[in-house]
């Protein structure tokens, strides 16, 4: 039997500090400290363990990656490994003379999270006041020093009907790319779920909106659109198939799937500080669980489609059915797909609860 083949990227998530406090945030509900996270030699490391092995592109993450004062020696360390590097910031840790910083590190890409196109709206869906004005200061930086951008605009039913003003935002701040991702509830959007979850009628709307505004802005900016699977009628490739494209890397040097892996019981995730980068993508039994077809149940194992969607989401079938080993109940053909549609319409229908806000257990500074 062969190996499987190289990872495709690294989530490198360098820390689980944040300013911001959204209720959507893909990080566990548990937090990584600081004084867990691995430290700067520790990341150069993994970075040339990972350019041997054949990643071509790493995603410097968080919580808020901006945090860590070795943001640029890690970001020209990359680049000096020929790695294609991007940075998923919220951007308002940045000033005008740190982008300028990354930028002649070697930085390729940004990547800024906003969260609704009204400030007041913005700030309280991150839960940072200021926030918005600092995120378009952000962005006008990094296109003046010739970085990249794609806005990251997360939708859920407390914004999803200023999807129009958000694309306009976008494009007025240059950006080249927006993905407008519905929220996917892992994590603290599972936590939050009955809070953020839209009705279809809002969803149908928000999908014309994105296909009108991507025909009239050809050419202008190019769209990400990802529906949120409680309305989907089959599952997405959650990263391209389990161990097959991607891999995450916490701050503590655990190596995850996925950034939600850890959710389910039973798997023991290795850390980069015990074993070598290689030897976990390819023997590790975490990734062996769910990775290729063997695994998968019917319908899933004689499904035409299982090595399109693999199977979809592990995470999506514990959080729904108790069990990650079971169909995706995204897919129609699961037997337990009503139960999950049933379960997003009757919470969209209600009056939203207030948002519980991804905290830090106790107070911890931000910044390094």
């Amino acid at each position: 039997m062969t190996g499987p083949e190289p990872p495709l990227a690294v989530l490198a998530e360098l820390t689980h500090r944040c300013p911001f406090s959204c209720p959507y945030c893909s990080n566990p509900l548990e937090l990584e400290r600081r004084g867990q996270e691995l430290d700067t030699a520790d990341w150069r490391r993994v970075l040339e363990e990972a350019a041997e092995i054949g990643v071509l592109q790493v995603h410097f993450s968080g919580g808020e990656p901006t945090a860590r004062t070795d943001l640029e020696d890690l970001v020209e360390h990359a680049a000096g490994l020929g790695l294609y590097t991007n940075l998923i910031t919220a951007g308002v840790l940045l000033d005008e003379a740190r982008v300028g910083r990354l930028a002649a590190a070697g930085l390729d890409h940004v990547q800024l999270s906003i969260q609704d196109s009204e400030p007041a709206e913005s700030d309280r869906i991150g839960g940072y006041a200021g926030g918005y004005q600092r995120k378009i200061e952000a962005a006008g930086w990094v296109r003046a020093a010739g970085l990249p951008l794609t806005v990251n605009a997360p939708m859920h039913r407390h914004n999803i009907a200023r999807l129009d003003a958000i694309i306009d935002l976008a494009v007025g701040l240059g950006a080249e790319r927006l993905e407008v991702a519905h929220v996917q509830y892992y994590g603290w959007g599972l936590k939050n779920r009955a809070a953020l979850i839209p009705t279809r009628a809002q969803l149908e709307r928000a999908t014309e909106v994105v296909e009108a505004a991507i025909e009239r802005l050809k050419g202008v900016l190019v769209f990400d659109y990802v529906v949120p699977d409680y309305y989907a009628h089959r599952p997405k490739a959650c990263m391209g198939g389990w161990g097959r494209q991607f891999l995450n890397i916490t701050p503590s040097g655990k190596v995850l799937p996925c950034h939600a892996a850890e959710t389910i019981p039973g798997l023991e995730f290795e850390r980069v500080t015990e074993r070598g980068l290689a030897e976990i993508w390819e023997n590790s039994a975490a990734f062996q669980r769910f990775r290729g077809t063997e695994w998968m149940p019917e319908p899933c194992a004689s499904c035409e489609r299982r090595e399109i969607d693999w199977g979809g989401c592990r995470c999506q079938a514990l959080a729904i059915t108790g069990d990650a080993a079971q169909t995706d109940p995204a897919c129609s053909l699961s037997p337990r797909h009503g139960e999950l549609v049933a379960l997003a319409e009757a919470e969209s229908e209600r009056e939203p609860p207030t948002f519980e806000y991804r905290r830090m257990t106790r107070k911890e500074p931000i910044e390094a």
